[in-house]
């Protein structure tokens, strides 16, 4: 029976006798493979894939060349954990989104508008969207794009359709990929145009059009 206050890693067999200073090198190493991370991710986006090198990475983090391999052994593994960070931010957006337990039709349209913002001013998501559109040239195994947001949005929407939010025979599935064509084709066209700088008021247009096509 385990004995009362024994932590897991205690339990485990982890050593009585640790370092103090072994918290404060994971605290470090935790801190440089994040700053590490944005570096590589602002420069992805500023230069894409190909256009930046480890060298630039660590210049931007303001480490050594050595650090970044500690935490990724070659270029293409760093671009994975841009991409990896990228849609844990879309997951932090939507999970404090759902703490605010608004309607299904409405958890679409704040979400959608929040990440217009995350497109315009993060550069993590800034990054990760331009390694997507570059992934047939990265040798990495990077998520599918479009498919988990199309799959959200189709499950956010047929909520919506059964709360009376869609107007009578509204298809949810064929609404969401409509609304993740809009989306993603807003972004890029204010990117490749504007630098994202009017996202926020295209895809209000854009948003408004589909919600009086789809509402009525």
């Amino acid at each position: 029976m385990p004995k009362p206050g024994k932590t897991p890693l205690q339990l485990l067999g982890e050593p009585k006798e640790r370092t103090k200073l072994a918290p404060l090198r994971q605290d470090r190493a935790v801190r440089t493979r994040a700053l590490v991370v944005v570096a590589a991710a602002e420069l992805f986006a500023e230069r894409g894939f190909h256009g930046t090198s480890v060298k630039d990475v660590a210049e931007r983090a303001e480490v050594t060349k050595g650090a970044v391999y500690f935490h990724f052994p070659d270029k293409e593994t760093l671009a994975s954990a841009v991409v990896e960070k990228h849609y844990d931010r879309r997951t932090e957006v939507l999970e404090d989104l759902l703490a605010e337990r608004l309607s299904p039709l409405d958890t679409v349209v704040v979400l959608l508008d929040r990440m217009a913002i995350a497109f315009r001013d993060d550069p993590v998501i800034q990054g990760g969207a331009r390694l997507q559109n570059e992934r047939t040239f990265i040798q990495a195994n990077l998520p599918e794009p479009f498919v988990g947001w199309t799959d959200l949005l189709t499950s956010l929407l047929r909520d919506a359709a059964k709360a009376g939010q869609l107007r009578s025979g509204e298809d949810p599935e064929a609404l969401a990929r409509s609304f993740v064509a809009a989306f993603f084709g807003v972004q890029h066209i204010s990117d490749r145009l504007h630098g994202r700088a009017d996202i926020a008021e295209r895809w209000a247009e854009t948003r408004d059009l589909l919600l009086r096509a789809a509402c009525g």
